[in-house]
């Protein structure tokens, strides 16, 4: 049967009753357009969909497709949505109100609105402020059952981090980037050597003004016998820069000025800021630790009481790793002797990292409630350790890992749309 004959019968099609008082009354007739293994789509849904397709076209002044097209494409958009709302019904993916209140905000705010006008401005349009909230609903859970079946699809090997940095893509992706002010007094290569000093002697008073805490700009633009030009080039990397500026960049630090002469004239370059080569040293942690957990059969008190016998018995002599493998319901450390490794700054919850922040290295802890239960822990060692390349590499890899999402993406909706039962009417 042809699609678009099939949305006119099902969505369009009207009965004239007559009552026997000269009257007709037309009603519109729904029906089922597919059924999706569980799911059933309705017309009335489709030509909804397909309404809303239309108008936005419309307003961006696209060219409309033939009609047939967009609805084909609108059903199979339907059903690939459907297919994954039930994939996320079966493994109880959830957005509470406050996720989807929050959404809806930050949808609100990208539109320069609060959410009151945005709601009044969906209404004004003629559209229903809790259907977009469904639909926002729909499309955070749809979002959440592809990450969670796509992400482990993909596999980064180090192998490929190192293959990509060697790359000209690679290495131009983490360079640092560089926000820089520019200003230049333009004096003519052959300018008498009385004109460039004065110009110079001026420059040279601006650069004071800005030592001495003036703001770049103002000071540029301060009336006077000279008047500059230039302004500020934005966010750029190295190689994005103008070989006068690519010189100067590294060794220029945040807040800087420099005055440079060249065939133009005098430059002031004024460093803004700058991002992406920032040594990254971090204080880490050596610890370990015991969790006791309250539970139907031990009170929070008695959890306490416990992790507090434990460290009793830890620094009268027992092996504090002995205790952590009897004791510890932490399941990732306890056959480790409660050993968590190095950590860094924001790895454990924050009553655990404040404790252990004043721990003394080889001193066990007081007791330290978490969401988790009860924790006594033991510092082992600190140290300082340089994440400068690590930080790279997780730029790099996440990096490719986006460029592979998209790839997995779309074989993982095919693959879903082929192994589910679909029948269109």
């Amino acid at each position: 049967m042809n699609i678009k004959a099939m949305l006119l019968g099902a969505c369009l099609a009207a009965s004239t009753l007559a009552t026997g008082m000269a009257r007709a009354e037309t009603e519109m007739l729904d029906q089922v357009v597919a059924i999706v293994e569980d799911d059933i789509i309705m017309a009335s849904e489709l030509r909804e969909r397909v309404d809303s397709i239309n108008q936005n076209l419309e307003a961006r002044g696209v060219e409309m497709p033939p009609e047939e097209v967009i609805i084909r494409e609108t059903l199979d958009r339907l059903i690939l949505e459907s297919i994954q709302l039930q994939k996320g019904q079966r493994v109880g993916v959830r957005i509470t109100d406050a996720q989807l209140n929050d959404a809806m905000q930050r949808l609100a705010g990208q539109n320069g609105m609060t959410l009151d006008q945005f709601r009044l401005a969906l209404e004004q349009q003629g559209q229903s402020y809790q259907g977009m909230r469904e639909q926002i609903r729909k499309e955070m859970i749809i979002q959440r059952v592809q990450q969670g079946n796509v992400n482990q699809r993909i596999e980064i090997t180090d192998q490929e981090v190192d293959n990509f940095l060697a790359t000209e893509e690679g290495q131009k992706m983490t360079q640092p980037e560089y926000q820089i002010l520019h200003a230049l007094l333009a004096v003519s290569p052959s300018a008498p050597a009385a004109e460039a000093e004065r110009a110079e002697a001026y420059v040279d008073k601006i650069l004071a003004e800005i030592q001495a805490g003036s703001a770049f700009e103002e000071a540029v633009s301060a009336p006077g016998p000279y008047t500059f030009s230039g302004g500020n080039l934005g966010w750029r990397k190295l190689d994005d820069l103008p070989s006068l500026f690519s010189d100067l960049a590294p060794g220029l630090a945040k807040g800087e000025t420099r005055k440079v002469r060249s065939d133009s004239g005098f430059h002031l370059i004024y460093m803004a800021d700058r991002r992406g080569d920032e040594s990254m040293v971090v204080n880490q942690t050596k610890v370990r630790h015991i969790l006791v957990k309250p539970s139907e059969i031990m009170t929070d008190q008695q959890a306490q009481e416990l992790v507090t016998s434990l460290k009793s018995r830890a620094e009268a002599g027992e092996d504090f790793a002995e205790l952590a493998r009897e004791y510890s319901e932490d399941i990732g450390s306890a056959q480790e002797g409660g050993d968590l490794g190095w950590t860094s700054p924001g790895q454990m919850v924050p009553e655990f990292e404040q404790t252990m922040q004043i721990t003394a290295i080889g001193e066990i802890s007081d007791p330290v409630r978490s969401q988790f239960g009860w924790h006594i822990l033991e510092v082992l060692d600190r140290r300082e350790e340089d994440m400068t390349d690590r930080a790279t590499r997780n730029k790099a890899m996440n990096y490719l890992h986006n460029r592979k999402y998209q790839e997995e993406l779309d074989a993982w909706l095919r693959q879903i749309r082929d192994e589910a039962f679909v029948d269109i009417k």
